[in-house]
């Protein structure tokens, strides 16, 4: 609206246009906004720490086999004061486990290449070059170490530095770091191609992505994931052509993903976020001016209860409680209301109406939120906040398999350690 039209209202029609443009503040209750943004409570109305009430107390399990055995047997009996013989029987009453790490510091072996003169000829002959002097001195679990640190424990260069110097007494520029992390880049751009591939079978693909900096500009995180495979990818667009290129023509059965519109149309079928429409049903049932938002809110806790029992309902059982929500979720749409923020909800849920309800036809294999890809991608918003952003897009790539390979891993029960080492292991 330019000036001449605002000088030209009416104060109540000014009062009225700062209305309507005031929105309250979204949290992370009510929207996708991380906790981090949350206004904190003060002390005096926060919750009290510690246990709750309720709250089942747990202990350290002992060791199955420790490393070493110390027993304490009493010197003297505290009644008579008689000494005891060293070969008095003892009964244990205890068992307590000690824990600790023993020092850690590099293990360094000195190759050295000899020559020999020949007792016949006088002529002399060297010995091979050794694998040590050709390439990294660096071992293979230094190189697992440190990429753990980097993309599992999100490290930053200084930060890497400085734990391998004060952890281990090892030194390494940050040079050398960066030149670990180029040797083993094709290592797990193998893995993240066989994960790719078991993608592009998948009959169920959920898709997100996350905001990044590449190389001083804006750019994304991708992920989708499978049963099988979870595969990352950093790219320069946050459209559709992203996924196409992925998927490489595969269409799954079910596609899961927000209501972004990048993420439509990639499945025969489309499952939308819960989760999300959840979010701002509670913002406008806590801001909105009538009772939209908690009718909507309460329709889904139906929907979340349901997605959470289905596996054990009887498939008769699933369609009359997913007849009954779709009856009542379309009074609640046809509701007429005068609150700005439950029209824009409704407009929203209306819009994806035929996409909320899909998990009830794919029991078991369909999740009703996209949540497995949003915890996928949680480590790469940790580490934009800590390094922010990447200075190549070769690293961004590299990142990406080495994320892709740990993930997968994880699914078969792999430790992220032990997946790394695996595949260093192959240099």
């Amino acid at each position: 609206m330019k000036r001449e039209e605002l000088e030209g209202l009416t104060k109540p029609e000014l009062i009225d246009l700062v209305l309507g443009m005031q929105r309250p503040d979204k949290t992370s209750r009510t929207s996708s906004k991380p906790p981090s943004t949350d206004r904190k409570a003060k002390r005096e109305s926060s919750r009290p720490g510690g246990a709750k009430l309720g709250h089942k107390g747990y202990a350290r399990v002992l060791a199955e086999v420790p490393d070493a055995h110390e027993d304490h047997r009493p010197a003297h009996c505290d009644h008579c004061g008689l000494a005891f013989a060293e070969d008095a029987s003892c009964a244990v009453i205890g068992e307590y486990d000690e824990i600790d790490l023993p020092e850690i510091k590099p293990l360094v072996r000195r190759h050295r290449r000899l020559k020999c003169r020949c007792a016949s000829c006088g002529k002399t002959s060297a010995a091979p070059l050794p694998a040590a002097a050709q390439g990294t001195p660096f071992g293979h679990r230094i190189h697992a170490l440190a990429l753990y640190l980097k993309s599992n424990q999100l490290f930053s260069y200084e930060r890497l530095q400085g734990a391998l110097a004060d952890l281990f007494g090892l030194q390494l520029s940050q040079g050398a770091l960066m030149n670990m992390f180029k040797r083993t880049a094709p290592v797990f751009a193998a893995g993240r191609d066989d994960a790719l591939a078991a993608l592009r079978g998948a009959e169920v693909v959920a898709c997100d992505e996350t905001g990044m900096r590449i190389e001083g500009c804006n750019a994304y995180q991708w992920v989708f994931c499978s049963s099988k495979a979870v595969v990352h990818t950093a790219a320069f667009s946050r459209a559709a052509q992203v996924v196409h290129d992925t998927m490489a023509g595969h269409t799954p059965d079910v596609w899961i993903s927000d209501r972004y519109s990048a993420q439509q149309g990639h499945g025969q079928r489309h499952q939308t976020c819960l989760a999300h429409l959840d979010r701002k049903a509670r913002f406008v049932a806590e801001n909105g001016s009538d009772l939209i938002g908690m009718r909507v809110q309460f329709w889904f806790d139906r929907a979340f209860r349901l997605a959470r029992d289905i596996a054990a309902l009887a498939a008769a059982t699933v369609k009359n409680r997913r007849r009954a929500l779709m009856r009542d979720l379309d009074v609640i749409l046809a509701t007429t209301t005068d609150c700005q923020l439950a029209r824009e909800l409704l407009g929203q849920i209306r819009r994806a109406r035929d996409q909320i309800l899909t998990f009830c036809d794919f029991a078991g294999r369909v999740d009703a939120t996209n949540n497995v890809s949003e915890r996928a991608l949680r480590p790469s918003v940790i580490q934009r906040k800590v390094t922010n952003g990447y200075r190549a897009k070769w690293a961004a790539d590299a990142e990406a398999a080495l994320r892709t390979t740990v993930d997968t891993a994880r699914l078969a029960g792999g430790s992220p350690f032990q997946a790394i080492l695996g595949a260093v292991s192959a240099l």
